[in-house]
């Protein structure tokens, strides 16, 4: 049994495989990130998020306790909580950290048995209609969001394995199947 990191662009369709995965299988735990940031209309500490301190977040960093960080537009800091994730592989879960790719790159050192899936979008042009599709981000945030996919797709070599999410059923099936043969 391992743990699973999964990346990939915004946009790409990581949230609804990670739905998938955890309809399909009980055993499958995604993680929850700690954030610095308050919380937004119906969000729930501990489900969501688990929203702590400036404080708190130095303390669990200063103190090992994080498996990946960083600040976030200079303002508020996220990161993935070492002890939740060890304590849910202990009880027998799949954990699985849905990160960025510099998170996923922190995992590399601090959890080397991860192995890290990063899921593309079928062209260029599918994540740039997704993206817009969902209607929630200004031009600015769509053109920032893009250029940062840019270099996560340059990085996809980086990762043990590599899902193309065309089909949302199939990338789940080739994830699970990943996930069942590791």
């Amino acid at each position: 049994m391992s743990f699973y990191v999964i990346c990939g662009p915004s946009g790409v369709g990581k949230g609804t495989i990670i739905k998938n995965l955890l309809a399909e299988n009980s055993s499958y735990w995604l993680s929850v990130s700690a954030t610095t940031r308050d919380p937004r209309p119906g969000e729930i500490d501990g489900q969501d998020y688990f929203f702590v301190s400036h404080e708190q977040f130095d303390e669990w960093v200063n103190n090992d306790q994080m498996l990946e960080w960083a600040t976030v537009h200079q303002v508020h800091r996220y990161g993935t909580p070492r002890d939740p994730v060890f304590l849910a592989h202990s009880q027998g879960r799949i954990p699985i950290l849905e990160v960025d790719l510099k998170g996923a790159r922190q995992i590399r050192s601090t959890l080397p048995q991860a192995k890290h899936i990063f899921i593309t979008p079928p062209s260029w042009q599918e994540l740039e209609f997704r993206l817009r599709k969902r209607g929630t981000e200004t031009e600015e945030d769509i053109t920032r969001r893009l250029a940062t996919a840019k270099k996560e797709l340059d990085a996809q070599n980086e990762f043990d394995y590599i899902v193309c999410n065309d089909i949302v059923a199939r990338a789940t099936n080739e994830i699970i199947n990943i996930m069942n043969a590791s």
